[in-house]
């Protein structure tokens, strides 16, 4: 809970208006505000919050306010709060710091190329038998969501699980200055946002820099590329969790991949017990061992670690498994980067051709592009048309300009399409029943249009697809 006197501490702001008072948290979008809620107004590239000023002051408890915004406009404001600051993004950060400098709990960073927010989730998931907590919500992981998520920190969290994401260098270093994170987990390294990178080696070099402030880590023992890149020494403990790295010291054997979930034996330091998980793929079962590692770092037992890893459902858009007409629908469609589009595709050939689908269908792939790649986009994308080819994909749709060298490589059997509501209407007309179908793509690229145009079109009017083509 944040008091005005907090604030003006915190961000050396001037109380223009109004009295003290407390505030149950921050918040930067006016239609959402609550009563309780300290309004701050963040200027973007096309927008300035400060517009929103009189409609979050009728919904919401107080304003913070740049002092040019204030120079314009009268200085009564009534009984609510008015903090006068010098730029109101630093203020909220500051805000941030501010909280974490009197907050006594863990404090877990979550970061990594691909798989952040379901672990994340899937933490939170077994924390939250025994712990109060404020995690980020959905992907309000950078500069500005991450510190507006710390500022719901009440006087009786118990911990704080915080994802970190980045796009270019320096950003793991900023986000650690204002969170100060002690436990922290590393997912993997893969080609994310090569564009503001420029290479895969300084994207682990980013991911890696969390190191630095941690005094206890789980990292993907699986992922040696990973491991190969730290040069520092550690004076805390480390933990890995792996599936293929027999030294890893939290592990999964007797994998079982279903149609809809996925079972396993999780070990650790000579005790085992079984999970039955709601979340297919094997790249899931991999973000359940760095969940159970981060929890195992914080003293949770193994029996805590399977409650609450069965208890979780998954993340909206992220390989959700849904069904529509008697087909079967891979519905990954919130990014895609090439690590985690060969990850899912790999998914779609095996419920597609390794006999755990029964359903007698064809495998079909719908993909958007993967933005953000830089130099790197034409040969990535057309990697993508030579792993469907490779693994025998039945169709393949295409959707945007990068995914035309996809649809080139792939040949036959396929159509280049620029939009997702065209992919979504010729996917419509041509699934049918016992079909397997994957639809990935960067979150730019809407993908879940194609999803929204196969929920309302009748399983009747699928007339195409007498050709059988590839299986």
């Amino acid at each position: 809970m944040l008091s005005v006197k907090d604030i003006l501490e915190a961000t050396r702001g001037r109380l223009v208006s109004g009295e003290d008072r407390v505030f149950s948290a921050a918040s930067i979008d006016s239609r959402t505000i609550q009563d309780g809620e300290l309004f701050v107004p963040i200027i973007g590239e096309r927008f300035d919050g400060h517009d929103f000023i009189a409609a979050a002051m009728n919904a919401g408890s107080g304003v913070l306010a740049g002092r040019h915004w204030l120079a314009g406009h009268p200085s009564d404001f009534g009984p609510k709060p008015v903090i006068a600051v010098e730029d109101t993004l630093a203020a909220l950060q500051d805000i941030a710091r501010f909280i974490r400098k009197r907050f006594s709990g863990p404090v877990v960073a979550v970061a990594g190329s691909n798989g952040k927010t379901t672990t994340k989730e899937l933490i939170c998931s077994i924390l939250a038998l025994r712990l109060k907590m404020i995690r980020t919500e959905g992907n309000l992981n950078n500069h500005i969501g991450m510190p507006l998520c710390m500022t719901k920190a009440a006087d009786d969290t118990d911990v704080m699980v915080l994802e970190m994401g980045t796009n270019r260098p320096g950003d793991i270093d900023m986000l650690c200055g204002i969170a100060s994170p002690d436990t922290g987990v590393i997912t993997n390294i893969g080609m994310e946002h090569l564009e503001g990178f420029g290479s895969l080696e300084r994207v682990r070099d980013e991911e890696l820099s969390l190191l630095k402030y941690l005094r206890r880590a789980a990292l993907n023992g699986d992922d040696g590329y990973m491991l190969g890149g730290i040069s520092m020494k550690y004076n805390f403990p480390v933990t890995t969790y792996g599936i293929d790295n027999g030294r890893s010291e939290i592990t999964a054997s007797e994998i079982e991949l279903k149609e809809e979930g996925a079972g396993f034996l999780l070990k650790t330091n000579g005790d085992s017990i079984r999970i039955e998980s709601k979340l297919s793929g094997r790249f899931n079962v991999l973000n359940s061992l760095a969940a159970a590692s981060v929890a195992r770092m914080l003293g949770f037992d193994l029996k805590d670690i399977k409650k609450g890893l069965e208890a979780f459902n998954g993340v909206k858009m992220r390989f959700e498994i849904r069904t529509s007409g008697g087909a079967t629908y891979l519905f990954d469609a919130y990014n895609a980067n090439p690590s985690s589009m060969r990850a899912s595709i790999m998914e779609l050939v095996r419920m597609s051709g390794s006999g755990v689908s029964q359903k007698g269908g064809r495998s079909i792939a719908v993909l958007g592009d993967m933005l953000e790649l830089g130099d790197f986009s034409g040969p990535a994308h057309e990697e993508v048309g030579n792993l469907l080819l490779e693994h025998n994909i039945g169709y393949f749709i295409g959707v945007g300009n990068l995914m035309k060298k996809a649809v080139s490589a792939f040949g036959i059997n396929s159509a280049a399409r620029e939009t997702s509501e065209e992919a979504g209407t010729d996917l419509a007309k041509m699934v049918r029943p016992g079909d397997v179908v994957l639809i990935k793509g960067s979150r730019g690229m809407k993908m879940e249009k194609v999803m929204e145009i196969i929920g309302k079109s009748a399983p009747e009017n699928n007339d195409y697809g007498q050709s059988e083509g590839r299986k």
